[in-house]
């Protein structure tokens, strides 16, 4: 039986936490008995803790792991992994730009695949997110040689082994399908669904997003060119 963690940072996202859970507490109830919501709060300052624990507290699906300070994207996934009992691991974004029934879409590929990364097949969130998100694509995928075409959705399924082999740095939540297949898994990516954020403001700036994401790809090539590849005679241990 398929038991499946569902992880989502959580940066000041008062009003969407509520909906956040319910949305996927309704979506995982159509296909799975056994699940785990895991929210990890990144050092919220507008009363998302409060909220959490309150929800928490009444909801045992739901696991609530608090940061002391705002620690970024990459820590809370990491975080999230670690904690993570499911044999199947989802992440998404807590403001609903992507839609928890998509996890649907994704999860039959798990057949052939290690890790499923969700495309959105159209953005709506303004011109300027999808040209740097465009461009930070291209160039990182000329650099890292890889051809994943949307790295930045926050949609992703994997099987536990693949986050499992995981070893994170500050950055590397922008290259989780490269980093899986230098770890040796097969990865595809899949159209889902992308919606128009309904309350708050995104909490991770544009341009400046774009630029250390360029800097990490340089260290991403190089993990890529380094890593130990060997067979031991008479054995399939690599």
């Amino acid at each position: 039986m398929n038991r499946i963690s569902v992880i989502a940072p959580v940066y000041n996202e008062k009003d969407n936490i509520v909906r956040f859970i319910t949305q996927v507490e309704e979506s995982l109830k159509k296909g799975f008995s056994s699940y785990e919501i895991i929210l990890v709060d990144d050092g919220s300052t507008d009363g998302s803790r409060e909220i959490l624990d309150r929800e928490s507290s009444k909801n045992g699906h739901v696991r609530v792991f608090h940061f002391t300070k705002n620690n970024g994207q990459t820590a809370a996934l990491a975080a999230g992994f670690k904690v993570a009992t499911g044999n199947l691991v989802v992440t998404m974004d807590s403001d609903l730009q992507t839609t928890p029934e998509d996890i649907y879409i994704l999860l039959p590929y798990l057949d052939k695949y290690d890790m499923v990364n969700g495309k959105r097949e159209t953005r709506e969130d303004g011109i300027k997110r999808k040209i740097s998100s465009f461009v930070g694509n291209s160039i990182r995928n000329l650099i890292t040689g890889d051809n994943i075409q949307d790295t930045g959705c926050p949609l992703k399924l994997f099987k536990k082994e693949v986050t499992d082999s995981y070893y994170l740095y500050e950055g590397m939540h922008r290259f989780l399908p490269t980093l899986a297949k230098i770890n040796g898994f097969k990865v595809i990516e899949v159209p889902v669904r992308h919606y128009d954020r309904e309350f708050g403001t995104s909490k991770y700036g544009v341009w400046n997003r774009l630029f250390k994401g360029l800097k990490d790809a340089f260290a991403v090539r190089w993990m890529k060119k380094r890593k130990l590849k060997y067979v031991i005679e008479g054995t399939d241990t690599k």
